[in-house]
């Protein structure tokens, strides 16, 4: 189930035409249009995984700042990466979070998800939009997400699923591997990570 919303909070939030769209209003009009693929797509419902993770890459990924995503997983340890390193943990990182998003969509089915009422100022270049996601026989889970303005547009720099940041979850566990085995400790274990989800795509 953790693996879901994960999931769900990603799809939320990826592609729209005009970069000029108010954040909320980004989250709520793609929501309906990510999931109802997801709805009608058997292949993807029935595991297939390199269709999954077409979707995610056509969708999700333009709307991500993985850059920044990296950068606060790291922390003040990231001081200790030379730019080399820094841009293969951004790829290393992408790729995890890819993969686990692709895992996890077959498993959604067709929980309802409602937004908070947000507000903003016309200046506002870094915003919180609150939803939340209601399950059958048990209490909603809240899914929040944090978005800068940038030139592009508005992208995701973290999200928090029941109150738990996805950006400080990985902190911990980066922190830790790299006190361990340091930077290049850090990219060993995430390529590592990265091959064992390799997908095989089902044919269908």
């Amino acid at each position: 189930m953790k693996r879901l919303l994960v999931v769900l909070a990603s799809f939320l939030v990826c592609a729209a035409a005009a970069a000029d769209v108010a954040p909320d209003l980004l989250v709520k009009n793609v929501t309906n249009e990510v999931l109802e693929v997801v709805r009608k797509d058997k292949d993807i419902r029935n595991g297939n995984t390199q269709k999954t993770l077409d979707l995610v890459e056509a969708k999700v990924l333009p709307h991500f700042n993985f850059v920044h995503m990296t950068q606060l997983a790291l922390g003040r340890d990231g001081r200790q990466a030379s730019p080399e390193q820094l841009n293969v943990l951004v790829n290393e990182f992408r790729n995890l979070l890819v993969r686990t998003y692709s895992k996890a969509l077959t498993e959604y089915r067709d929980q309802e998800i409602s937004f908070k009422p947000f507000s903003m100022e016309a200046a506002d270049a870094d915003v919180k939009v609150r939803s939340e996601i209601k399950q059958s026989g048990g209490k909603p889970i809240s899914l929040d997400y944090y978005l800068e303005k940038v030139p592009a547009g508005w992208k995701v720099y973290d999200m928090e699923v029941g109150g738990v940041s996805l950006v400080t979850n990985y902190r911990t566990a980066f922190s830790q591997e790299i006190r361990a085995n340091g930077i290049d400790g850090l990219i060993r274990s995430l390529q590592a990570k990265n091959k064992t989800t390799e997908p095989a795509a089902k044919a269908k």
